[in-house]
This record gives structure tokens, C-alpha cells and sequence, in this order.
């Protein structure tokens, strides 16, 4: 379902940037589990060039069981960007939860108007998208914006409307880090690095999908992605083993 979706963003990237590959293991790069009725497969990708220090995405692919795609991209610690973030679910047809959004790192009234505020004309033609679901594991006031796009939808809204929604914010972020001057001040940068660990940290303690990964995957390898690739810069907490699957979105 989600697969155009994959092979844009590696499009624009290949074609805008001088990307190098990041480390990731085999091990996390690509797993198949045979768990239950339906094969899952699992492949990841990352990347890093002059302008992004981190290019993740993944994709899950168990039929028509589920189809994910997710992705985020972290700037240079010497950019105040915002993340772009990246969460498509489906699980079966007819439970399809999509997440879209520059993630601000800070919430000060001059950076929401830098690098939010643009966003709202693209949300504005795409409000359909744009639903008031409640956030069950995050707090909508931090790492998200006014403008995401956050909604349960259908396949068919999937390609004629998410589709076209996620190249022009794609190519918006584009814009915005074309226009960002590199800051240069010791203090400055520090603050950045701090702001995206806290990102990491908070994530990976309440990302839900984690749940799915070990009902496929088993809970060791679960831990290893969200700690090794997705959150690499979080520190690992106390879980307990048993980890709910989200079967509903």
C-alpha cells in the first residue's frame, strides 16, 4: 500500500543529495518472520549527507495483514530544522492510521513561525486529513505541530490524497532547509544536540509499534531496532517482556 510512498522519498533523496550509506547491521537491515499465518518481512535503509546527519526508513510488509511505512530525517546538528516525520499504518484495509508532520525541536513563537507556519497552506488543501484523533502514547503539545497530518482513512484516499499531500510537504521541507543558515555558535549547536537526544529518549519509551515488531520479530530483536537504529540515541529502559500488540488504530 504504502510502497509509492517509499519509492518517492528515495527518489528525491538520490536525486537532490550526495547521500553515503549509515552503518546498520544485517541483522536489523532485513529480517522475515514466520510467526502466525501471514510472513512478515521487514527492510531498512539509512543514509547521511552535508545537510541531514540521519536518513531512516522502514518498511513492513505482511500482506494484507499490515503494510508500514515509516521514516524520519534528522538535520545536522548545525541546523535547527525540524524533523520530518513519517508514519503510515495499515492494518488490513480498513484500519489505516497515516502521520505526517515536521516535528519541532523547540516551541518558541520565532522558530514555529520559521518552520511551521509554511506548512499551513499545504494542510489547509488537505484537511480531510487533518482529523482531531486523540493521541493515545504521545502528548500532541511536544514533537508535533498545528499542522500535522494525522487521520484514519481508506486505501483509495491513501493514493488520490495522502499521495499527493506527502510529495508537497516533502517538497516543502526541501525548501526549508535550502533557506537554513548552518549556526555556528558552540551553544547554538549544543542546544540542537540536546533537543534531538530528548526526541530519541522520548520516542523510543513510547513508540507503540515496538509492540508489533516483537510480535513478529520476538522482543530481543524489538529492543535491539528501537535502540540500535530507530532511537540510537535514546537510553535503553527497564520493559517488561510481555509487550502489547496496538490492534486497533
Amino acid at each position: 500500500m504504502f510502497q509509492p510512498f517509499l519509492h518517492h522519498l528515495e527518489k528525491e533523496l538520490f536525486s537532490r543529495f550526495e547521500l553515503s550509506s549509515r552503518p546498520i547491521t544485517s541483522e536489523l537491515e532485513f529480517q522475515v518472520s514466520k510467526r502466525g499465518k501471514t510472513p512478515a518481512m521487514i527492510e531498512s535503509w539509512s543514509y547521511q549527507c552535508p545537510q541531514f546527519r540521519k536518513i531512516r526508513y522502514t518498511y513492513i510488509n505482511a500482506g494484507e495483514m499490515a503494510q508500514i511505512f515509516n521514516s524520519v530525517i534528522y538535520p545536522r546538528h548545525n541546523y535547527d530544522l525540524p524533523l520530518l516525520g513519517v508514519d503510515f499504518l495499515a492494518l488490513g484495509k480498513k484500519k489505516i492510521l497515516v502521520v505526517l508532520d515536521f516535528q519541532p525541536l523547540f516551541r518558541d513563537p520565532e522558530y514555529l513561525e520559521k518552520y511551521i507556519e509554511p506548512m499551513r497552506t499545504i494542510r489547509d488543501k488537505y484537511n480531510e486529513l487533518a482529523q482531531d484523533l486523540p493521541m493515545k502514547f504521545y502528548d500532541a503539545s511536544q514533537y508535533f505541530s498545528p499542522y500535522l497530518l494525522f487521520a484514519k482513512t481508506d486505501p483509495e484516499t491513501v493514493l488520490k490524497r495522502l499521495l499527493p499531500a506527502y510529495q508537497e510537504y516533502i517538497q516543502l521541507y526541501w525548501q526549508l532547509s535550502e533557506k537554513a543558515e548552518p549556526l555556528t555558535q558552540p551553544e547554538q549547536i549544543e542546544r540542537i544536540v540536546k533537543a534531538q537526544q530528548d526526541y530519541d529518549q522520548y520516542s523510543a519509551e513510547r513508540d507503540p509499534a515496538s509492540g508489533l515488531f516483537s510480535s513478529y520479530f520476538g522482543h530481543e530483536w524489538s529492543e535491539k531496532f528501537l535502540y540500535e537504529f530507530l532511537f540510537e540515541d535514546a537510553n535503553p529502559v527497564a520493559v517488561p517482556t510481555e509487550v502489547a500488540v496496538p490492534t486497533e488504530v
